[in-house]
């Protein structure tokens, strides 16, 4: 046990593939994030969460849709208000 920590304190290759390693994968996610491939694999990945959601009932992966209200008061707020607006508007026309 002992050599093991020895060893891994004095041998730091594994330190170096290890950021290497996730500064390659950062880039490789930032360059194919806006090609059909990205959204295939999201759309696969959501359909399996959906999946299990729905046959073994793991709510903590279910969202609430209207959760970015709570987060933003003030554009949830000036939203509603054009909302109103444009019904109005479409009240008038009719």
């Amino acid at each position: 046990m002992w050599d093991t920590i020895t060893q891994l304190a004095t041998e730091r290759l594994w330190i170096y593939t290890a950021l290497a390693g996730s500064i390659f994968g950062a880039l490789f996610i930032y360059w194919i994030r806006d090609t059909y491939i990205a959204f295939w694999a999201i759309n696969k990945w959501e359909a399996t969460l959906d999946f299990l959601v729905n046959r073994w009932g793991w709510s903590w992966f279910k969202h609430n849709p209207d959760a970015w209200k709570a987060a933003n008061p003030k554009l949830t707020k000036k939203i509603e208000e054009l909302e109103a607006r444009i019904k109005k508007l479409e009240k008038k026309k009719k």
